[in-house]
């Protein structure tokens, strides 16, 4: 699978733009452990103008986490093209175009996923900002506004027609929000489309190695975008690595598959998320950019009581603190 001259392989694996998460010592870690091309936190186009401190630097990568893609959300014209150019300038792989995010505080100004009320200005944006960049342009939707308007294939198309080089769909519309279930069928249905030649990415709900592997073998997809599922979990993209790599030997392939990570593994990879995150920052930014991921990881799930200690995670303020949470919690984790 390819974008541009980028060449994914087989079966690629994204982790999907999210804000206050994918920052840099994050996207590094998921790199390190399968994924095949990373995002930075979603941004403004306004801000990008404004040149907002804080919105620079989520633009800031590093050549050891390439491929990586920039994500811009905005509501007119002008400014996404204007944002599109200043972006350019930080050397992204992708300049992704978010039409797919339905907080209110985005969707509700006529940006992100807003936009699919205005498909005819969506457009516009697209084939502007194509005509006004030379790095590959691609874009991240969703189903429809809502389940009466689900006009994602048609969309697709005409995505295609503006020059996008690449689309994701998320199987949800704006109105769901992140409840209920994705809807891979649709999905499906634009990958099967016979006018579609772009590369289609699918996103969703796509918690388990197994859920990866069905969004290739029956939704043919041609890559698979991960979000919340990473939460706590930069090894997951390993874990479905794995395992479809060995499903791939079962089938006569010669490749042996990895060591799965123990429990050491995962604590020290966490402890390390917070080690670079306070380094890259402070300690105290460093641990709130840090702390979320630790109190959502599934691996803690079977610590009896573990309510207590996650609030403890939660309100911890130094890295000491931190870490003496974590290694208690590799403790009971062996007694298990």
């Amino acid at each position: 699978m390819k974008i541009g001259n980028i060449d994914f392989g087989s079966r690629p694996l994204f982790l999907a733009p999210m804000e206050d998460v994918t920052d840099i010592g994050f996207r590094k870690l998921c790199k390190r452990y399968g994924a095949a091309m990373v995002y930075t936190e979603f941004v403004s186009a306004d801000a990008i103008i404004r040149s907002i401190p804080s919105t620079l630097s989520k633009m800031k990568v590093d050549d050891d986490e390439r491929p990586v893609g920039i994500q811009i959300y905005g509501h007119d014209v002008d400014s996404m093209v204007e944002a599109a150019k200043i972006v350019e300038t930080f050397h992204p792989d992708i300049i992704d175009l978010n039409f797919g995010c339905p907080v209110k505080k985005v969707a509700g100004k006529g940006a992100g996923a807003g936009l699919l009320k205005n498909i005819p200005l969506m457009l516009e944006i697209t084939r502007e900002v194509v005509k006004a960049v030379h790095t590959p342009v691609t874009a991240k939707t969703r189903l429809g506004w809502d389940k009466e308007n689900l006009i994602i294939t048609t969309l697709a198309e005409q995505l295609q027609d503006c020059g996008i080089q690449a689309l994701t769909i998320h199987g949800r519309t704006r109105s769901q929000m992140y409840t209920g279930e994705a809807d891979w069928t649709l999905i499906g249905e634009v990958k099967k489309n016979p006018r579609i030649h772009i590369p289609i990415i699918g996103n969703g709900d796509i918690t388990t190695p197994e859920k990866a592997e069905e969004a290739f073998d029956k939704y043919g997809v041609d890559a698979v975008m991960i979000g919340r599922a990473t939460f706590g979990r930069p090894w997951f993209f390993k874990e479905c690595r794995d395992f479809m790599d060995a499903k791939t030997q079962k089938e006569g392939a010669d490749s042996i598959p990895a060591a799965p990570l123990t429990i050491d593994d995962k604590i020290d990879i966490l402890e390390e998320q917070l080690r670079i995150n306070v380094e890259r920052i402070d300690e105290y930014r460093g641990i709130l950019h840090t702390r979320r991921h630790l109190a959502a990881s599934p691996i803690f799930k079977n610590i009896p009581n573990f309510r207590q200690t996650r609030i403890a995670m939660l309100r911890a303020n130094t890295v000491e603190e931190v870490v003496k949470i974590l290694e208690d919690c590799r403790l009971k984790l062996k007694q298990l």
